[in-house]
């Protein structure tokens, strides 16, 4: 679910390292708000990531 609907942004992987070096599995999620925005004039609700919504490429409703 944690995908932007405007650049596609989302979760992505690697390794937690410890500080002995040991690694596990980590998982990175976009950071995601659900936004009321204006697409052709109607308000429609939409995940949209915060580098979406600082630098203004959506218009909220």
């Amino acid at each position: 679910m944690a995908k932007c609907s405007i650049c596609e942004k989302a979760a992505h992987f690697g390794n937690a390292v410890s500080h002995s070096h040991r690694r596990s599995n980590k998982k990175w999620n976009a950071n995601v708000k659900s936004v009321k925005v204006s697409v052709n004039g109607a308000a429609k609700k939409m995940y949209v990531c915060t580098s979406c919504l600082r630098s203004g490429l959506v218009e909220r409703a």
